[in-house]
């Protein structure tokens, strides 16, 4: 480039010499571009999972969905859930999760806390059920008082929606049931199972995955009314053409004979467009979940 230059000027070339600088200022900008993108293409995506599965199955379930979107974007993504409701919460607050996955009413507070962008849901809409051993002799919710039901978390939509509508039958909890958090709505339903707790309350996508041994030795004894299931949502960091590239991957997914799998295995349907006006029908159970935080701190 010296001796370019050089040769240039003494040709009486007018401005070579900035022109020179010029064409170096562009390498060095190049140079710090791509090893920007490398350092991108290096860096993970964090994709947070809903704890509503024990670590082990989450990592089970949504391992082809990452592989595929490794394939997609070209860049590695890992899979994080956390050991409880409020974790999973504050880490989604504080923007761990690059991509996430959530209940409606946790998706309100990611939306809220740490402007995350809603991209696409489950169409199959969820239930939450309450259920007890089918010879426990617990046939109806009357019988629920004095006993102990065992829940995946009280943040849980499930858990809210079917306190709900125990309390609107009259049976309030702490006062004539008590709750224990079990960490998943497997262990839940193995705490029934087992005889540790009278019934549990459990979500119905998990409680389809369950062996079909597991799940004819129960019986529902409520079954709220539909709600909107799981939504993907990208962190704002993510810029326009990164969160359209994560939404196309995940319909490509879909789309594909593994992806069919998945969602049949999941109970899932498909996936389609999650829209904000959808999302604000959940504030009363996001404040309601934002009150039980802040009782735990």
């Amino acid at each position: 480039m010296k001796n370019r230059c050089s040769r240039n000027v003494r040709h009486g070339a007018f401005g070579v010499r900035p022109l020179c600088r010029w064409a170096g200022a562009v390498l060095v900008t190049l140079t710090v571009l791509l090893a920007g993108a490398v350092r991108a293409a290096e860096v993970p995506l964090v994709f947070g999972v809903f704890p509503n599965l024990t670590a082990r199955q989450a990592l089970k379930t949504y391992t082809p969905l990452a592989q595929a979107l490794e394939r997609q974007l070209g860049r590695q993504v890992v899979i994080y859930t956390a050991a409880d409701f409020p974790t999973f919460v504050a880490r989604t607050r504080e923007g761990v999760y690059d991509l996430v996955l959530t209940a409606p009413h946790l998706a309100w507070l990611a939306r809220q806390d740490a402007g995350y962008r809603p991209l696409l849901k489950y169409s199959e809409q969820v239930r939450g059920l309450l259920v007890a051993r089918r010879d426990s002799g617990l046939a109806s919710v009357e019988g629920l008082r004095g006993r102990t039901v065992a829940t995946t978390d009280v943040l849980a939509l499930a858990t809210l929606a079917v306190e709900k509508d125990l309390a609107e039958r009259g049976l309030m909890r702490g006062r004539d049931y008590t709750v224990q958090p079990s960490g998943s709505h497997t262990n839940a339903i193995a705490q029934v199972i087992t005889g540790r707790v009278d019934a549990a309350i459990v979500g119905i996508h998990p409680y389809r995955m369950q062996p079909e041994a597991v799940r004819a030795q129960l019986r529902a004894l409520v079954e709220t009314p539909p709600l909107s299931s799981l939504t993907y949502l990208a962190h704002p960091r993510l810029r326009d053409h990164e969160a359209a590239a994560l939404r196309a991957g995940l319909l490509a997914f879909a789309d594909s004979p593994e992806g069919g799998a998945f969602l049949a295995a999941g109970g899932y349907g498909g996936l389609v467009a999650a829209e904000d006006s959808e999302i604000s029908q959940f504030h009363e159970y996001a404040l309601r979940a934002q009150n039980l935080l802040r009782e735990r701190r």
